[in-house]
């Protein structure tokens, strides 16, 4: 039996980041993982790199181009007729990105000397050296011994009861990014990150898209005006349809169609549609690793019990992103890993989960750090509020990018930055000064009194921060 420093499971982002952190610690690492590929190979990255994050941000510029050439080029004096679409390419082009990334992860491996095994991870118990786990790959099973084992083996899409994914008619996440034609008509249930990125995909690419949440509004754990921002935004411009308060009863599927009814407010309605995407959030992949043998606790949800220091019942093994607490964010992940790994090796360490940032990629992007207002509110915490929008400023206007703005909340009493919400232009770039700002306990009037270059983006940050204090210069 191979005795390892760490064993992880899972190679997504928080497992190899854990792996090559470790290695260069000097620890001896393995890692392993059982996801494979539309070719069926062993393919490390987990689902961001392989079928998540990374692939749809890759269809996502592909379509958001595609619409640009549409509506936007003729604002620059370029003429375009008859745009065409090859979605072959188009998927080709993405998967080549995640094929690049995800053979970079197995280069990153090999140069850090982590050993990498492929196959499903249990646990099977512990002795004197470690845990000692079994790997499945087909057949064939082996036992390896880990002194410490850190589980990090993501989430997976949740379904709707009587209605499994197929992939074909009923899509998940994979099966989203993987549509061979344009359907039609695209019903997606739920209104969340998965079920706006995908809708704003299909939807420029030629699809008539419909939306069912159940809750009675959009983005509702995000900041109000935001939300109602984005609304406006992804009906008028994008010409999304949605439904809200949506309580949803027979779903019928053929080889033609599927039928969902549904009701709002005791009425009922039914919408047809060529293929489904349900985006009803993500669940912890514990399932089969067996955990009650080594003695860890998982919860009704399949979530594992950790500390602060995400480490688990059982004082050789941690666990770390989606399979624990917190928000199911892949750069979560990857901090806990760091974390988690330098502790282990004696260093202090922290992940300040008020400083994770958040962000939607549609077209406007939103992203936010810290409290939203009604989050103030309810806490009673009293605030000032500085907004700025993206429509007065010269650089947004040059890329012919002008919705949205910047929304700054800070402290009544200490100026303290509390919370910062965009929604525009590159807000996913953007959102990372106030994370570096606000770690560091940063005022609005700091942010007031950096010099930020003209004209760029980060400006549109600045005359909000100015106008917390209501001196914004250019409104």
């Amino acid at each position: 039996m191979k005795n390892f420093d760490l064993v992880i499971i899972g190679a997504g982002p928080g497992g190899y980041i854990a792996a090559i952190r470790a290695a260069q610690l000097g620890m001896s690492v393995a890692c392993i993982d059982k996801f494979v590929n539309q070719d069926n190979k062993p393919s490390l990255g987990g689902t961001c790199l392989n079928i998540g994050c990374i692939p749809s941000k890759a269809l996502l510029e592909s379509s958001e181009l595609f619409a640009k050439i549409q509506h936007d080029f003729i604002d620059h004096g370029i003429s375009v007729s008859k745009p065409t679409i090859d979605l072959e390419k188009m998927q080709s082009r993405k998967q080549k990105i995640v094929n690049d990334l995800t053979g970079g992860v197995a280069y990153l491996f090999k140069k850090n000397k982590v050993t990498s095994i492929h196959g499903h991870a249990s646990f099977v118990g512990e002795n004197d050296s470690g845990i000692i786990l079994a790997v499945t790959h087909h057949e064939s099973t082996e036992e390896i011994c880990g002194e410490k084992v850190i589980v990090a083996t993501g989430s997976m899409p949740r379904a709707l009861p009587h209605l499994p994914f197929d992939n074909i008619s009923v899509l998940d996440n994979e099966g989203a990014l993987s549509l061979t034609s344009v359907p039609k008509r695209l019903g997606i249930i739920g209104s969340g990150v998965i079920g706006l990125e995908m809708g704003s995909v299909w939807k420029r690419l030629g699809s008539q898209v419909t939306i069912l949440e159940a809750q009675s509004s959009l983005l509702a754990s995000v900041d109000k005006d935001i939300a109602a921002e984005a609304l406006k935004i992804y009906t008028k411009d994008l010409d999304l349809h949605f439904e809200f308060s949506v309580k949803l009863g027979d779903i019928s599927v053929n080889a033609k169609d599927i039928t969902i009814h549904y009701h709002i407010d005791d009425i009922p309605k039914k919408i047809v549609v060529d293929k489904l995407i349900v985006s009803i959030g993500r669940v912890p992949n514990t399932h089969n690793l067996h955990c009650e043998k080594v003695g860890i606790a998982v919860d009704e949800k399949g979530f594992i019990a950790v500390d602060s220091h995400c480490q688990t019942a059982n004082p050789k093994i941690w666990a770390i992103g989606d399979v624990v607490r917190g928000p199911m964010l892949a750069h979560k992940a990857e901090e806990e890993a760091v974390a988690v790994v330098e502790a282990i090796n004696g260093q202090s360490t922290h992940v300040n989960f008020n400083t994770i940032p958040w962000v939607i990629y549609t077209s406007p992007e939103i992203a936010w750090v810290g409290k939203t207002e009604q989050q103030l509110q309810t806490e009673k915490t009293l605030y000032r509020v500085g907004k700025f929008p993206f429509a007065a400023n010269g650089r947004a206007k040059g890329l012919n990018e002008t919705r949205g703005f910047v929304k700054i909340l800070a402290d009544h009493h200490t100026d303290e930055i509390l919370g910062m919400h965009i929604i525009g232009p590159f807000a996913s770039e953007l959102i990372t000064e106030a994370v570096v700002a606000m770690e560091f306990k940063a005022s609005s009037e700091d942010i007031a009194r950096i010099v930020h270059a003209h004209p760029s983006l980060s400006e549109v940050i600045h005359e909000a921060a100015l106008a917390v204090d209501g001196r914004a210069l250019n409104m």
